[in-house]
């Protein structure tokens, strides 16, 4: 058996192929890069995961400890009043309906939307294509500014009450329907499908819509995917227009709740206001927040394996 050498500037690595490893010499210059690599990603991670830890550490932690600063990693004094006082809230659970509400109805709208317009934009034969196409492209170099998008908002609301709606939810999920980045992730998925395909589709007569649904959205579901998570994201954590055009205190999503608390904490401070009991107004907000972020990170890992992909494949074009 031949022995194997290592050596500061050459080592072996693996790689399997039909059953066995056959291996290869890595450089220095790789192994450093592999190395910083590694090291660079771990250190980045780490400054992602550990405002979480801290949100989770703070939400259990003692009334003392919070209020003096001194939390670092792990929860110091370790008490459930907190949460308890969150589940409890009688605003909290509408808040949190609300968040799903607009949420859940946004992002199937959004997704209807975008769906339609990618795929129209996809099409070469499309009249006027290129003016259309620039003209998605050019509202992400230039957009319309806050008060137009206000005047927007207001306009769709005075809609709604002339037809009878006067929840102002749906006026978010309808307002906020179009992205024009992820508008055009879709058209350039679409554009990739084979067009093969589609012409063997309408041999056998189907129609556009047919195509659309049974053709194009299924062999692009990893950039629809990723796309859906876009828009999910954005309708969950949404706070300032929802809290610039909401009023009513019922229709409020969870991020302008918290908002609330927030400010109300800070006028208590202010004041001079103590808080005696076994936990710190702060670890009340903590605990808002820790529950508000529970449900996207239920749903991520189903839909990780799609997000690589669908980004890659949505946002190359040949």
């Amino acid at each position: 058996m031949q022995s194997t050498e290592i050596s500061l500037n050459h080592i072996r690595r693996g790689r399997k192929s039909n059953g066995r490893y056959s291996f290869e010499r890595m450089e220095a210059s790789e192994i450093i890069f592999r190395i910083l690599s590694y090291l660079l990603a771990t250190v980045f991670a780490l400054f992602c995961l550990y405002p979480l830890i801290y949100c989770i550490s703070s939400a259990f932690s003692g009334r003392v400890a919070v209020d003096a600063g001194d939390i670092i990693l792990f929860p110091i004094d370790v008490q459930f009043d907190a949460f308890m006082t969150v589940v409890n809230d009688p605003s909290f659970w509408p808040a949190y309906c609300n968040t799903f509400f607009i949420t859940f109805f946004g992002t199937i709208y959004c997704m209807l939307v975008s769906i339609l317009g990618g795929y129209a934009l996809s099409k070469k034969n499309l009249f006027g294509n290129k003016t259309l196409n620039f003209l998605v492209v050019f509202t992400m170099w230039f957009t319309a500014g806050m008060v137009p998008v206000f005047q927007n908002y207001l306009a769709t609301m005075n809609a709604f009450k002339a037809i009878g709606i006067t929840d102002e939810k749906w006026m978010i999920v309808i307002s906020m329907g179009m992205n024009a980045f992820n508008i055009l992730l879709l058209r350039n998925a679409f554009e990739m499908v084979p067009k093969e395909i589609e012409e063997a589709a309408l041999v056998d007569g189907a129609t556009d819509f047919q195509i659309m649904w049974k053709v194009y959205v299924p062999m692009s579901k990893a950039t629809i995917a990723t796309v859906a998570l876009f828009y999910a994201i954005s309708r969950w954590n949404g706070y300032f227009w929802a809290s610039r055009v909401i009023s009513n205190d019922l229709y409020k999503p969870l991020q302008v709740v918290i908002q609330e608390r927030i400010t109300l904490l800070s006028e208590t401070v202010n004041n001079g206001a103590i808080n005696l009991g076994t936990y710190s107004e702060q670890s009340v907000i903590y605990s808002m927040v820790v529950a508000a972020i529970i449900p996207i990170i239920l749903i991520y890992p189903f839909i990780q394996k799609y997000f690589a992909a669908g980004v890659n494949l949505g946002g190359v074009k040949e």
